[in-house]
């Protein structure tokens, strides 16, 4: 396993899957029955957060994409994450965590919430220098 270009950094820390919700959010089942069902699932707050970004309903979105980055740093803690290095966007479950980052980004731009902003697209940079591309932030 690489470090992401850094030898001497830790090792990225690739999240476990949350099988049964990311299943109902493959069939199309409403994300806030997933959420409700898998709070831990940040996959489902993600989906949630993204919802209400495209609706124009920013504070719903920054509540939603909030809560889905908090159980996403319970979850990189418990997978030996010590609050830096690499969480390679390239490995699924990780996307769920970084997805609810990008969108509390855009949520907190939305509301004017700058420091906020640049925070998350910090924090995007750290996880995985690829990731603010992938979701379409620059």
């Amino acid at each position: 396993m690489t470090r992401m270009g850094d030898l001497l950094g830790p090792e990225p820390v690739l999240l476990p899957g949350d099988p049964a919700a990311e299943a109902e959010l493959d069939a199309s089942e409403n994300p806030s029955l997933v959420a409700a069902a898998h709070p831990s699932a940040s996959i489902a707050w993600a989906v949630l957060a993204e919802q209400a970004l495209d609706a124009d309903q920013a504070v719903a979105a920054y509540a939603y994409a909030r809560t889905g980055y908090h159980r996403g740093l319970d979850a990189l803690r418990r997978n030996g994450w010590k609050g830096f290095g690499p969480v390679p966007f390239a490995h699924e479950p990780n996307q769920g965590f970084l997805r609810c980052v990008a969108a509390l980004a855009r949520a907190a731009e939305a509301i004017g919430e700058t420091p906020e902003y640049q925070r998350c697209l910090d924090l995007l940079d750290d996880c995985d220098p690829r990731a603010r591309g992938e979701l379409g932030l620059s």
